[in-house]
């Protein structure tokens, strides 16, 4: 299936629209998330670049049709990911495959399927979860994140969760490919169901993040990912701000 990614964007945009999500906020969210994630897997668009994919349509010249899709195909996941988040609908295997499906629309045969053959991940010291067993631990991991949300009684027992998954998810490696993205997408649908801003993980900081991950750093994760929400939140004042007076300027 082929998706119109950005009309439905745009949709889902509005609806989700609020005083602590203004519009041209939700938009910096998905363009640093299709930059950052993307970039950490090796595409080579710009951020500049991003915005006129993902905000304008529009593509740059000179740009590969693979990298082209692995950065605006965020648009799709994203939106999903906000209607989902605004039903209030509790993470599951098939809403696991249908972001993947979108964020690997264009790009693979077996989108939003988990792999059927053995892979790896590259540089790592352990082995991913076969095809065989991907299945169980996946919904495994599911049951055990949404069981420890409900039962959590802080905001820091919510969010070790929230991170110790997103590491056992990428130690899986459910699909044949896009494991990376999908994983944090999936790890910022869950941040902004449960309350949190969202995790930029950005692209300097690729080794230490793929360092936690090898690592399964549960606590070094929380450290870095407390230290960049302070300063996500900081952001979205900005841009609540920003708002605020546009509002105002509007009625005089």
């Amino acid at each position: 299936m082929t998706y119109n990614f950005y009309d439905e964007y745009s949709i889902a945009r509005n609806q989700f629209h609020n005083q602590q999500f203004p519009s041209e906020y939700l938009d910096d969210i998905l363009v640093r998330l299709a930059y950052h994630s993307s970039a950490i897997e090796g595409n080579t668009i710009s951020l500049p670049q991003t915005v006129s994919i993902i905000l304008h349509n529009t593509v740059p010249e000179r740009t590969s049709l693979r990298e082209l899709f692995e950065v605006e195909n965020h648009r799709g996941a994203f939106a999903l990911m906000l209607e989902k988040v605004q039903e209030n609908e509790e993470l599951s295997i098939s809403l696991v495959k249908d972001i993947h499906e979108r964020l690997m629309d264009k790009l693979i045969v077996d989108r939003g399927r988990f792999k059927s053959n053995e892979n790896a991940i590259l540089g790592a010291d352990f082995d991913t979860a076969s095809p065989q067993e991907t299945p169980f631990l996946m919904q495994q991991l599911i049951d055990n994140l949404n069981y420890r949300l409900v039962v959590s009684t802080t905001e820091g027992e919510q969010l070790e969760a929230i991170l110790d998954s997103h590491i056992q998810f990428e130690r899986i490696h459910p699909f044949s490919d896009g494991n990376g993205r999908t994983g944090r997408l999936v790890m910022n649908y869950s941040l902004l169901k449960e309350g949190f801003p969202p995790l930029v993980i950005q692209t300097e900081d690729k080794g230490q993040y793929l360092e936690l991950l090898a690592e399964q750093n549960v606590r070094g994760l929380m450290k870095y990912a407390l230290e960049q929400m302070a300063k996500e939140e900081k952001r979205q004042e900005q841009f609540i701000e920003k708002e605020k007076v546009q509002e105002h300027d509007l009625e005089l």
